[in-house]
């Protein structure tokens, strides 16, 4: 019989705390960019990964079908987000982002950028080594996440 007993390990628990703080301070750091998590979050796995289709989009954003439809309506009358047909399948769509699209992430990441940059000048340098240090597993952790998907 295999043990169903919830047992989270010490590390794993206080990273929960610390990404939600993070998740918390990155929203803060957002405001004022004019686009939201969610779109951002859209136009970064378009760019990143290249052209998907709708459904796909959705089921990655973990978001619903409908949500991501009004959601790609609002990128694309904005000239965020293409419309493209497939090559492989003419009755299918591909999502592209656009150049200004790009353009727009790039602004979200820079006004992002400086916003945390002011931020960290206030803090002790052996935390910014330690955080410098983090980011490589931050991005395995990230891509590990991914791969299981």
């Amino acid at each position: 019989m295999r043990d169903t007993t919830f047992c989270v390990t010490l590390p794993a628990a206080e990273l929960v705390l610390a990404i939600e703080s993070v998740t918390r301070l990155m929203k803060q750091l957002s405001q004022g960019t004019g686009m939201s998590i969610t779109a951002a979050a859209v136009l970064s796995t378009l760019d990143r990964l290249g052209p998907r289709r709708l459904t796909e989009l959705a089921v990655s954003e973990n978001v619903s079908q409908p949500a991501m439809t009004q959601l790609i309506s609002r990128l694309g009358d904005a000239g965020l987000v293409e419309r493209v047909t497939d090559d492989a399948d003419r009755r299918a769509i591909q999502l592209h982002v656009t150049d200004a699209g790009r353009a727009q992430l790039a602004y979200r990441r820079q006004v992002k950028t400086e916003r945390l940059d002011e931020l960290l000048s206030g803090l002790d340098p052996k935390h910014h080594e330690a955080l410098a240090a983090a980011v490589p597993a931050i991005n395995a952790l990230t891509d590990h996440a991914g791969a299981l998907t």
